[in-house]
């Protein structure tokens, strides 16, 4: 029996590991991998003490203090996290099963599917979610962004020294991304940015071969030729196995007390993407983690 499982080895997992650990909680880590969403970010410019750090660089950095401290971790997803009599029983992919006092989830979110025709067929065949991750794949060939934000401009910050061509494509009628972001990427000849435009059908044999979208001020339909197409439209909450057992919002993000990071169910807290904050930032993250393990610590003192 552990006094705490932590779920997520992100900035706001591994900071309730080294709270945990410092506070001598006797916890277990349990995550996917310590990578996440900072380690498949091109360049990280705004986590204090690190300026323009690599994120994969960061993550390492993440997970070699987390591994200075006496705590437990193993790698694995986990599937479901049910009440027990003594406190709550976590289930992995792998049949392991694990009995805590106390729960923090941090498991941050997953990118979000387009959702149209030949996204699942192609996943891996020209099809991508990580632009740092797969850049290198489309080195003289011509790819496409969908998603005007940050996300999408950090994308095609990673693939202009590798592509042809890059087509950046926004649904909206304006572009979101942080000016400092646009200015970088406005200034490449190679890069055409289009708005109103919604994707109807990625097509190929193979591989992705070609897009079809639909301009959505005249309704006329294209086709682009295109080698790989990068989804870059947000993200959802990693939640599914918490189904039934904490409350939602209409987003599927754990609602919390964000002063204590509590959830609806005593002696489960959530820390980072994963639950109702509005800003999803690595420092926020962090600062949650934190929080959450602070929390823990009091409740299983005052429920001894």
């Amino acid at each position: 029996m552990y006094d705490l499982i932590i779920i997520g080895g992100g900035p706001a997992g591994i900071t309730a590991g080294i709270y945990a650990a410092r506070k001598k909680i006797k916890t277990l880590l349990l995550t996917k991998d310590f990578i996440g969403q900072v380690g498949r970010t091109s360049e990280v410019d705004n986590y204090p003490g690190f300026p323009g750090v690599m994120g994969i660089n960061l993550a390492k950095k993440f997970e070699e203090h987390l591994k200075k401290f006496e705590i437990g971790f193993l790698l694995g997803e986990v599937i479901k996290v049910g009440k027990n009599k003594n406190g709550f029983l976590i289930k992995t992919k792998k049949n392991e099963e694990f009995l805590t006092k106390t729960v923090v989830v941090a498991t941050g979110s997953d990118p979000r599917p387009l959702e149209v025709p030949g996204e699942k067929k192609f996943l891996g065949k020209g099809v991508a979610y990580c632009s740092i991750c797969d850049a290198p794949f489309y080195r003289g060939k011509a790819v496409a962004i969908i998603g005007g934000g940050n996300a999408g401009f950090e994308a095609a910050l990673d693939l202009i020294p590798y592509a042809k061509r890059v087509f950046i494509f926004e649904y909206s009628n304006k572009i979101t991304a942080d000016e400092i972001l646009q200015d970088q990427v406005k200034k490449e000849s190679k890069v055409q940015i289009h708005l109103n435009k919604e994707i109807k059908k990625i097509e190929g044999k193979e591989k992705v071969q070609d897009m079809i979208y639909k301009d959505t001020r005249t309704s006329k339909v294209f086709q682009l030729p295109i080698d790989g197409v990068f989804i870059q439209i947000g993200s959802v909450p990693a939640t599914g196995f918490l189904k039934k057992i904490v409350d939602f919002n209409k987003k599927d993000e754990i609602k919390t007390n964000l002063e204590t990071c509590a959830t609806s169910c005593p002696g489960i807290f959530a820390a980072g993407d994963v639950n109702n904050g509005r800003w999803k930032q690595i420092v926020i993250a962090m600062s949650e983690g934190a929080k959450a393990v602070l929390s823990v610590y009091e409740y299983l003192r005052n429920n001894k």
